[in-house]
């Protein structure tokens, strides 16, 4: 059984992914750590593959001839090797973003400490910002008062606090492992047996909220959650996003209302969706006067999310 398999999807960022790829090797060696390193490419036009492979011959690679997302590209390395059902899959899987650069030793810490404590099903590092300033890496599960935070945000406070999901900076700087809703996607370690146990990630997210999602499923059979952050990755963040802007404004509120569909019950559902109507209609109206450039398109992506709040009100299932 292979130790400690990594998995990258890529998408257009072939000089962030061959910097991550560096990185990541350099820290393998330094932790010793057997480990397999699977590159899923979502059909990138920058060479990006063609690069991987000149740099990183032992590199698994999968090239995808058009974009499947990021949900259904880092299930088909898990099912390459062997996931759900094979027992001699990899005992741990690190979901890793190409936006990343793995610092010392960290995936020998987070391995560590899967191993000490059994019934963490997934753990995160702490994620810093290039620049060595402090990054959330971890969450509560999104309730109601996250989503209008979102959607109206009011003082820079509150915006930091547990109410909004966020976990206390002195958490992250005592150094000790903490229980966690969900880490962030970008450096998420994972244990087989609970890959097993909730099954792949959930390819009805197209891109964002398909972590949350996952450890949500792993929280209701019985799997904790952790940030460890004496492990520590530096996260540019939205590397790919970036590229198309208004899209992922609506890819992030689709895979959201899936969530909110998925885990709220009735009740709370038809009243985010409500929040979310509203709120989209508000920034669509502000957008109306931006004299930013992309403001038309944004515009026209948050009318797109209104009108999704409001079809899911009426719709009575998941897509």
């Amino acid at each position: 059984m292979t130790l400690l398999a990594v998995v990258m999807v890529t998408w257009n960022v072939r000089e962030w992914a061959l910097r991550a790829l560096h990185a990541l090797e350099a820290a393998l060696d330094r932790s010793g750590l057997p480990a397999r390193i699977w590159v899923v490419d979502n059909a990138s036009t920058d060479g990006t593959v063609e690069a991987i492979r000149r740099a990183f011959p032992s590199v698994e690679l999968i090239a995808n001839d058009v974009n499947r997302g990021f949900a259904a590209a880092n299930n088909q390395a898990l099912r390459a090797m062997g996931f759900p059902e094979d027992p001699g899959a990899p005992r741990y899987v690190w979901l890793l973003n190409p936006d990343t650069e793995v610092q010392g030793q960290a995936p020998a810490v987070l391995v560590r400490f899967m191993e000490q404590t059994p019934r963490a099903g997934a753990c995160g590092p702490r994620l810093i910002h290039p620049d060595g300033g402090f990054q959330h890496s971890a969450f509560e599960f999104p309730g109601l008062a996250q989503l209008f935070l979102d959607l109206f945000p009011l003082h820079p406070r509150l915006l930091e606090s547990r109410l909004n999901g966020r976990y206390p900076r002195s958490w992250y700087a005592r150094g000790e492992p903490f229980p966690i809703g969900h880490p962030l996607g970008a450096a998420m370690l994972v244990r087989g047996e609970a890959i097993r146990s909730v099954g792949l990630l959930d390819e009805g997210y197209w891109i964002y909220a398909e972590e949350v999602d996952w450890c949500w499923r792993m929280a209701r059979a019985g799997w904790a959650r952790y940030c460890v952050p004496a492990a520590v990755v530096v996260h540019a963040g939205g590397a790919s996003a970036r590229q198309v802007r208004p899209e992922m404004v609506r890819a992030l509120w689709a895979s959201r209302l899936r969530l909110y569909r998925r885990h709220y019950p009735a009740w709370k559902f038809r009243l985010a969706c409500n929040l979310l109507a509203w709120g989209a209609g508000r920034r669509a109206q502000a957008l109306a006067r931006s004299p930013d450039p992309q403001a038309p398109a944004l515009r026209a992506a948050y009318e797109a999310v209104q009108r999704m709040a409001r079809e899911a009100l009426r719709s009575p299932s998941l897509p």
